[in-house]
Formats: structure tokens, C-alpha cells, sequence
């Protein structure tokens, strides 16, 4: 969760739900472990956040390609924090791509430390337990659902690779 957080695509949509999938493994507690999650995103987004308060926009726009950050993902968060605030930092914690890169321009702005560690703590803790809570589901139910993901391996297998490939060409290209 640090990682996505700190601006370097990994999607939590991986993490958590495996989290959850060793809940219903016995192996760890839902409730600790999105609390935990949700303080990885805290740590992750810390580190966003001195970045932008550090070298500002011009850094960003210059080095932001090497962990594929476009100038297109930098003005849609700026967009949503100017739109909504200190309380985008809540809201985009549970909107997909905005939450990896709101903390940039919180720093640039530089939002008062301890308001924006509050805010990222309790927005990014109902998407941490509900991902958890989605892999907990899954993993109790995985004699079940294997027979359908069996048949489809392969196919989304190449997916997933097509779409890295073209995500990362995209982004490196600019």
C-alpha cells in the first residue's frame, strides 16, 4: 500500500484482497489488516507529499515519467485537490488513479501536515477493509471460483501482460 501511495504503480487492487485472502486463511485479522493497509498508505503518501512540497510542480514534470507520472495524471489531481480541498485528499482515497497522486499537489500547497495525515488515514480505510473484505470472500469461496478461473487463465494472462505493455509504452513514450 506505501508503494501505490508513494506514485509507483502497484495497485492495491492486488494487495489487499490477497490480504483478505489470508484472513479467511486464519492467517491474519480483517480488522488489522486494513488498518494496517490503511497506515501503508499513509506511509506511502508521506513520502508523495515531501516530494511535493520539496521540488514542487517543475520537479514532478521533470523526473515524474521515471515512475510513470504524466503531466495528464498531475493536472487531473491538481484539478480535484483545487476543486474540493484538504477533503479531496479523503474523497480520492476511494477513486482509482486520483488516489495514487493527490498527495503531490496537497504538498505543493502545503496542507497542514497533521490534517493530511488524518485525512489520508480515513479515507484510504474503507478501501483498504473493503479489499480485504472482497479477498476474504473469495478465499472461502476458492474450490468454487478456481474451476471458472481455470478455463480462463491463460486468456487473462495475456490481458494483464497486453495491458502492462501498453500502459508502460504509453507512459515512457511521453
Amino acid at each position: 500500500m506505501a508503494i501505490e501511495s508513494a506514485c509507483i504503480p502497484l495497485p492495491s487492487e492486488i494487495i489487499m484482497p490477497f490480504s483478505g485472502y489470508l484472513v479467511s486463511a486464519g492467517r491474519f485479522n480483517l480488522w488489522l489488516t486494513g488498518i494496517a493497509g490503511a497506515f501503508g498508505c499513509v506511509v506511502g503518501s508521506v513520502a508523495a507529499y515531501w516530494v511535493g512540497i520539496k521540488g514542487g510542480r517543475p520537479f514532478l514534470e521533470k523526473y515524474g515519467k521515471y515512475v510513470l507520472i504524466s503531466h495528464h495524471d498531475l493536472d487531473n489531481a491538481d484539478r480535484f485537490f483545487q476543486k474540493y480541498g484538504d477533503w479531496s485528499i479523503f474523497i480520492s482515497r476511494l477513486l482509482p488513479v486520483i488516489r495514487t497522486f493527490i498527495s503531490l499537489p496537497a504538498g505543493i500547497a502545503k496542507m497542514r501536515f497533521g490534517r493530511f495525515v488524518l485525512l489520508t488515514f480515513l479515507g484510504s480505510l474503507p478501501w483498504c477493509l473493503a479489499l480485504a473484505f472482497i479477498g476474504k470472500v473469495m478465499g472461502e469461496n476458492w474450490e468454487q471460483i478456481r474451476i471458472y478461473f481455470r478455463k480462463a487463465d491463460v486468456v487473462i494472462g495475456i490481458l494483464i501482460v497486453a495491458a502492462v505493455i501498453l500502459f508502460l509504452y504509453r507512459h515512457l513514450r511521453k
